[in-house]
């Protein structure tokens, strides 16, 4: 008899790029392609894994049987949070856990769904967000009171002024 099985995956790429007059975040935000600004690139960092939220998935579901009065993950309400919290990643948690957090909503052209996966992306630009990044989530507004759909801890390192950082998240599921 075979078995039912889900398999959960998320690929994160931070790309760090020197931008101090923040004109490359500028045009980020607004749909450019991010090979456009390639020669301020100074690092690309590519996460595997985070965990779901039991909150996330129950939002899910909840958009699938479609219950009435829920918050989409659309281009409108969309934000990948990002803070120095360091404590593990559970299911039961509801945001993010650092004393510094900053959530940001999605570039132009996103959130991009395709077959089993949806990606989001947020530029934060020279200004905002500067501290260190140690966990991200994605959530269906800009606080940790809106529904996040994960969370992952990692160091990511410290966002300084002057510079402007790309996050890209792809959840996929199969």
């Amino acid at each position: 008899m075979r078995q039912d099985s889900v398999k959960l995956k998320t690929v994160t790429v931070l790309i760090k790029l020197a931008d101090p007059d923040g004109s490359a975040a500028q045009a980020l935000r607004h749909g450019a392609d991010v090979n456009r600004f390639s020669n301020k690139v100074y690092e690309v960092k590519r996460v595997e894994g985070n965990v779901f939220l039991n909150e996330g998935i129950e939002h899910i579901w909840k958009a699938v049987t479609g219950v009435s009065g829920i918050t989409p993950f659309n281009a409108t309400h969309a934000c990948i949070g990002v803070g120095d919290g360091t404590t593990p990643e559970d299911p039961t948690q509801t945001g993010l856990l650092g004393t510094n957090k900053y959530y940001k909503g999605m570039d132009a052209g996103y959130p991009q769904v395709s077959a089993t996966s949806v990606t989001f992306r947020s530029t934060f630009g020279p200004d905002e967000a500067n501290f260190a990044w140690n966990e991200w989530t994605v959530a269906n507004g800009p606080g940790d009171g809106y529904v996040n759909l994960n969370r992952k801890v990692q160091n990511m390192g410290i966002k300084t002024p002057g510079s402007t950082w790309i996050l890209t998240v792809q959840l996929s599921i199969s």
